[in-house]
């Protein structure tokens, strides 16, 4: 898909779609570059925001709908051991979730920094999740992350002094169907802010992630070669970060092939507890392997499990070698460094998930740029009624 021509890709309705995942590298060095530009705006932020209320922990909630949701459960976990949690709770709690029962999800008493991740910022219930909040919550601050500069949420917070505007990469607000440098982007930024690893090492890591996002791309023929296999079901396994990166991977698939094929994910260790039950000898399983040693048994444990099971069509291994590997097929990023944390390894990894969606669209004979063809689902959504709240 990535060595084709544009006219190739636009007969095939692939062209905005494949090039945007292409590009996702190159929109990873913008935005690392932003974060370093923001840096001291950022760190005067919390501090303002934990000075304040010294003796209280802030609570962080993650927000958003749909992969801009998944952006914060692929964050939190991470956040746990990486983030400071001295100061701060860390949770992640969908938009869909706040606005259909905002008092199980906001506390009026809390300090609180509302997340806000948007491709758009123009999805109803974005906006109303920040106007409850604003309602609810007695000390509300906001740090909005968005790609497109002209959205509702973006203009919003221009003018606001507890709200802290971090655009995205003009390039991340894809203008396809699915999300893809918008969720890689969004959550690179994300990571950046809250993680309190040394500075010089984030460094380092980006441009591995970098580089390793740019090999997966350039591997598409093996990529292709599960694609090509006989199956008609797809499971995305994973623990920590990557547990909630699955969300996101099998996503992509149901949102590129219209729900043709169908889907299922779960953290490594919960599969046995009965989603197992969905593998068949049609079921191709991908597992994304943690790079931290003491998760990556459970990993590994599971992969060779099915494997020995006999059960499915195919069981893959994705992400770095390391001395605990699955006895089975590996997609290995050679680039990869097995000390990566594993929210910088998440976004490489979603790009394998990314083209194998694209691929499976493809064969379906379907249009990755505009999926749905019935029209029933749409890239910001629609048909959202918000019921007003006293």
């Amino acid at each position: 898909m990535f060595t084709k021509t544009d006219q190739e890709l636009e007969k095939m309705g692939a062209k905005i779609t494949t090039r945007e995942i292409q590009q996702q590298p190159d929109l990873w060095k913008e935005a690392f570059q932003n974060y370093t530009n923001k840096k001291s705006e950022i760190d005067n932020f919390l501090e303002k925001v934990t000075s304040t209320y010294p003796n209280q922990k802030i609570r962080v909630i993650f927000t958003g709908a749909g992969t801009s949701a998944y952006v914060g459960d692929t964050l939190r976990p991470y956040l746990n051991r990486a983030g400071d949690t001295s100061r701060f709770v860390f949770e992640s709690i969908p938009t869909t979730d706040i606005v259909s029962a905002p008092l199980d999800n906001l506390r009026s008493e809390d300090p609180t920094i509302l997340v806000s991740f948007a491709r758009s910022g123009n999805s109803p219930e974005s906006v109303a999740t920040v106007e409850l909040a604003e309602k609810i919550v007695k000390n509300l601050y906001q740090i909005t992350i968005t790609c497109a500069p002209e959205g509702h949420l973006a203009k919003k917070a221009e003018n606001e002094d507890a709200n802290l505007l971090l655009l995205q990469p003009a390039l991340s607000n894809d203008k396809g169907f699915a999300m893809t440098g918008s969720f890689s982007c969004m959550t690179l930024t994300a990571a950046l802010i809250f993680d309190t690893s040394a500075e010089d090492k984030k460094s380092a890591w980006v441009d591995t992630m970098i580089k390793m996002g740019q090999e997966v791309i350039s591997r598409e023929d093996e990529i292709q070669a599960y694609a090509d296999l006989d199956y008609d079901r797809i499971t995305y396994l994973g623990s920590g970060s990557l547990s909630g990166l699955t969300r996101e991977a099998q996503l992509k698939v149901l949102e590129l092939t219209a729900g043709a094929l169908t889907t299922i994910f779960d953290s490594s260790m919960g599969f046995r507890h009965g989603p197992k039950s969905y593998v068949n000898g049609k079921t191709i399983v991908f597992d994304f392997m943690s790079n931290d040693k003491y998760t990556r048994q459970y990993d590994v444990d599971i992969l060779e499990e099915i494997k020995g099971d006999e059960i499915c069509k195919e069981v893959v291994g994705v992400g770095t070698s390391d001395d605990n590997d699955f006895s089975g097929k590996n997609f290995f990023i050679e680039a990869g460094d097995k000390d990566l944390p594993e929210i910088y390894q998440a976004l490489p990894d979603v790009i394998f998930a990314q083209t194998f969606a694209l691929m499976n669209s493809i064969k379906v004979n379907n249009t990755p740029d505009t999926p749905s063809a019935s029209g029933t689902v749409n890239r910001v959504v629609k048909g959202v009624t918000i019921h007003d709240y006293e």
